[in-house]
């Protein structure tokens, strides 16, 4: 995987992106972050890439030369013109599923715009995919885009030592991950569920299964409309909603027999 990220603020990204896993495999050449500093490719010359906005308002606007001849001088070098992700608070929502079908990408592109956005005439001439993390603004897309590239580098075979974790975590069938334990077996009274220490593999495997079930229940409801369930799993959940149900709404038992409490 070889990630472009055109920015105005380089040592922003490879500072944040050149540590921990993300920078271990980069190391290993299991995938590569370049950046492109927007900047180096204005004409203006004292530097600026900017401008103020036609009909007024407040901010300013980057400019679409610089965006589009940094992009076509990467596309030069590269001798094919890569998918381009656009950091934006108006895009689709970035999910795990969306991670998933980028991972597959040899190259990925990602556009930081700055100040009050980008001329739209750069997002019209090279932008394929416009992305947010959130409804909520950011000064800039370059957090974007180091979340997505942290995300999506997951995926790619080799970067997590044991690949098998990114099979078993947060939104794997569309639930969110089981609870974690690690010694001692018991802190400030508090015990590890009795399950997870029996040894037994089989055990375990169904705990963890209803744990996640049960927290994306609780958590993000949402989630389970496309969650993939065996016909017990889907029996269990039922369950669960049941219990849930009537801990919201408790039966008084002086209104068992349907008449209103004297």
């Amino acid at each position: 995987m070889n990630y472009h990220i055109l920015t105005l603020f380089p040592e922003m990204v490879s500072d944040g992106l050149n540590t921990s896993i993300i920078g271990r495999a980069a190391a290993k050449g299991l995938l590569s972050i370049e950046t492109v500093n927007i900047r180096d490719y204005t004409k203006e010359k004292h530097g600026h890439v900017d401008d103020a906005p036609y009909g007024g308002g407040a901010g300013m606007v980057m400019q679409a030369a610089p965006v589009c001849d940094a992009y076509e001088a990467l596309c030069g070098r590269l001798g094919k013109r890569p998918r381009v992700l656009y950091m934006t608070p108006q895009g689709k929502v970035f999910n795990q599923k969306i991670a998933q079908e980028l991972a597959q990408e040899e190259d990925l592109v990602f556009l930081c715009g700055h100040y009050e956005g980008i001329d739209e005439r750069a997002l019209e001439r090279i932008v394929t995919d416009y992305l947010s993390i959130g409804d909520y603004v950011l000064t800039g897309g370059e957090l974007p885009a180091m979340v997505m590239i942290d995300c999506i580098s997951r995926l790619v075979p080799g970067v997590l030592n044991n690949d098998a974790s990114a099979e078993i975590e947060s939104f794997h069938d569309n639930l969110l991950e089981y609870p974690q334990y690690t010694r001692p077996e018991v802190y400030e009274g508090m015990q590890v569920p009795e399950v997870l220490l029996s040894g037994h593999h089989k055990n375990i495997e169904t705990w963890r299964r209803q744990q996640s079930i049960r927290r994306t229940l609780e958590r993000r409801p949402d989630l389970l409309a496309e969650a993939n369930l065996t016909d017990k799993e889907r029996k269990y959940l039922e369950e669960l909603r049941r219990e849930l149900a009537e801990k919201r709404d408790p039966i008084d038992p002086s209104d068992e027999d349907g008449q209103d409490p004297v």
